[in-house]
């Protein structure tokens, strides 16, 4: 199947709506009242979206999601005060590397590749370490497709009286969670994923007692999440220039996913579509690095063929020769590629890529996408 625009099989950007594009073709004054609904409109909407009304806040953050969760842990976690980051990929390293330039306390469990934090891991070390002030988690750790138990974890959190941030870029719109049921400060996402907007900003549902209290702690005019949001509070506008062209986009993606049913119409589409090629690659001999049990409904790592013949780069091209673009792998210890789910794919797309790929595994003289963990086990048997 040949497009001339590529579907993108990614956890973002992704393939949008002709409605979303069109949205951008209008331009706005950044100080006009026009826009400045626009920006009310689109905070009210997140709020609501996860239960937040009375307790949480929305602050846009020009730039992209990395930027917003920059600022939320620069804002939030004061200088005095020690993070413990969930790590299992690729995310939860970045939020490492953050608070190294940051030059503040944090500690890590990292569980590697694909295994997911647990309840009672995070209890011992916060019981262990008293000095602990917050801890963060990346709801879907898209390097490897995982997607964590964050409801067990805030509980633990909650109950040990620390405070949890939570990075769900890749989840939020599409995984359901509650500020109402799920104890957080923050949750981070951003406008290029579930919702199926385009990039230009992200943004974080902050717990506002927490934000108030937050003077002080940035360490960067522009990502200070509290002065972004008294100035919204008192003049309706971004702080600087904002993303006109995005917003209008992603109030058209706004409406369009409340269309399709909301999170629950949003993530029944997109868990059909992980079933679909999850089972299709399966029947071509690709196993997945995850078990069924933590496989997410946004993207999807395979294990790389371990065929001889087998090289990324060409079957990446000639994968876009049939009008779709793919992930490589971002997993420090297999080979490995990723299909995401997300974005403006359905059962035709889905059915049209798994035919690309068989054909381009016979191009390339490779019988299936058998593992080579596979090939030297069954060779040494």
């Amino acid at each position: 199947m040949k497009t001339e625009q590529p579907y993108l099989l990614t956890p973002g950007p992704i393939t949008t709506t002709l409605s979303v594009k069109q949205a951008m073709l209008q331009d706005w004054g950044s100080w006009d009242a026009d826009f400045r609904a626009m920006t009310a409109q689109l905070c009210q909407s997140l709020v609501e979206l996860v239960d937040g009304e009375g307790s949480h806040v929305c602050v846009p953050m020009q730039g992209s999601g990395t930027f917003a969760v920059e600022a939320t842990l620069a804002t939030l976690v004061p200088k005095t005060g020690k993070l413990l980051i969930l790590m299992n990929g690729a995310y939860g390293q970045r939020m490492g590397k953050i608070m190294d330039y940051l030059g503040r306390a944090y500690v890590a469990l990292d569980k590697g590749d694909y295994e997911p934090p647990r309840a009672e891991e995070v209890a011992a070390l916060l019981a262990a370490d008293p000095e602990i002030t917050h801890v963060a988690v990346v709801h879907c750790e898209t390097s490897s497709g995982i997607l964590n138990p964050v409801e067990e974890i805030a509980e633990v959190v909650a109950r040990q009286g620390r405070r949890l941030i939570i990075d769900s870029m890749s989840a939020f719109g599409a995984v359901a969670i509650s500020a109402k049921k799920v104890a957080f400060d923050a949750l981070i996402s951003s406008a290029n994923k579930c919702f199926e907007g385009v990039p230009g900003f992200g943004f974080v549902l902050i717990r506002q007692s927490v934000l108030e209290a937050a003077a002080g702690n940035a360490h960067s005019l522009s990502m200070d999440l509290l002065d972004q949001w008294q100035y919204l509070v008192k003049t309706g506008q971004w702080r600087y220039t904002p993303p006109t062209h995005v917003v209008a986009a992603f109030l058209q993606a706004l409406k369009e996913h409340a269309e399709e049913g909301g999170v629950s119409g949003r993530h029944a589409r997109y868990q059909r579509n992980q079933q679909r090629l999850v089972a299709g690659m399966r029947q071509l001999g690709f196993e997945t690095l995850l078990s069924d049990e933590w496989l997410s409904p946004i993207i999807i790592t395979f294990f790389s063929p371990g065929h001889a013949n087998f090289d990324f780069q060409t079957f990446y091209d000639r994968i876009k020769a049939r009008g779709f673009i793919i992930y490589p792998g971002k997993l420090t210890e297999a080979d490995s590629f990723r299909l995401g789910c997300i974005g403006q794919l359905y059962d035709t797309q889905i059915d049209a890529v798994l035919a690309a790929v068989a054909a381009v595994l016979d191009e390339m003289s490779i019988p299936d996408g058998t593992p080579a963990h596979v090939l030297d086990s069954l060779a040494t048997a």
